[in-house]
């Protein structure tokens, strides 16, 4: 278990009204999250899948209120941004067989980009299997990986080597497809630009609370591929991207949420979108346009800051009510 701080914090004196904001990856939350929640006078979730979940587990329904989350749809606008000039970072797989000591990469080709912290619950290891099988050095593309450390060091271009080895995929006859990682540091200010440096974004994650990544690459007018369970399920649809089938929920075996749910992203519905989507530009780019749509429509800044201080209006209502 990590520190955190008290929940709910100390040093109020008699507050009017406590909201709890939370969420939560998998199938439900811990008897002990459920009596912290409870302890509020409101806990707000952002997707309907968390209403779900966290009344299933035992939160008071009254309590808990749906209340999305906001992207930057200004800031993360692909007009504002030039197109970030790849190659970038380290090649780890290169077309040819060839490793990063003799790699001579190809041009820009279709360009997958993924955005993640190192975790299994992010679905790496599907999206290196899948890529690596899928694809090889004949094709014309590049799965570029900017990853963050969770709990980990940042040897990424090792651990995914490593994993490759041990997973027993097979090199094709043309040599792998290829593969970079993001090594160096991208400063918020030129994330846009490398989104707009892709042609989609995939992330087979086995559960999300949200997805920051995914609206963000959505806000740029990305064609995204991701999970269709959990967090994601409140924006993505057949119509803005490519919702991920799941085989199935898998038991959580380690670990504090041992014995929690995390869905299982399809290996063959993640082969056949991504295969899909490079070869679809037009209906791709026609996704990426109505993804930012319904960003802007659904999750700018002014309109989830409207529905905060509708909240905070209906609950301060409600105190006085009960107070007459």
């Amino acid at each position: 278990m990590y520190d955190a701080l008290p929940c709910p914090p100390t040093g109020y004196d008699d507050p009017a009204f406590v909201i709890g904001r939370t969420m939560f990856e998998t199938d439900c939350v811990s008897p002990e999250h459920v009596r912290r929640c409870n302890q509020m006078d409101a806990v707000w979730v952002p997707t309907d899948f968390h209403v779900s979940t966290f009344v299933k587990s035992g939160v008071d329904r009254a309590k808990v209120v749906k209340v999305v989350q906001a992207v930057d749809v200004e800031f993360f606008d692909p007009a504002n941004h030039m197109v970030l000039p790849l190659p970038i970072g380290v090649p780890v797989m290169v077309p040819g067989g060839s490793r990063l000591e003799h790699g001579d990469p190809k041009g820009r080709g279709f360009v997958f980009l993924s955005v993640f912290k190192w975790e299994q619950r992010k679905g790496w290891d599907v999206l290196l299997k899948v890529f690596l099988q899928e694809f090889s050095g004949a094709d014309d593309v590049v799965l570029y990986l900017l990853i963050n450390a969770y709990h980990s060091d940042t040897n990424f271009i090792g651990k995914i080597r490593r994993f490759v080895e041990e997973s027993n995929i097979k090199e094709p006859a043309e040599g792998w497809a290829e593969i970079r990682v993001i090594d160096e540091h991208v400063p918020q200010s030129s994330l846009p630009s490398l989104y707009k440096a892709a042609d989609a974004f995939v992330l087979p994650t086995r559960g999300d609370g949200w997805g920051r990544p995914v609206v963000e690459a959505m806000a740029m007018a990305l064609p995204v591929i991701v999970t269709n369970w959990s967090g994601p399920t409140e924006y993505l649809t057949e119509e803005n991207g490519y919702p991920l089938d799941i085989d199935r929920l898998t038991e959580v075996t380690e670990g504090p949420f041992k014995g929690h749910l995390c869905a299982e992203p399809s290996v063959d519905h993640l082969r056949a979108l991504m295969r899909h989507v490079v070869g679809v530009r037009e209906e791709a780019r026609s996704k990426g346009k109505k993804a930012r749509e319904d960003m802007m429509e659904r999750f700018s800044p002014e309109i989830v800051a409207r529905i905060v201080a509708d909240k905070i209006q209906q609950a301060l209502a409600n105190t006085q009510l009960t107070e007459d």
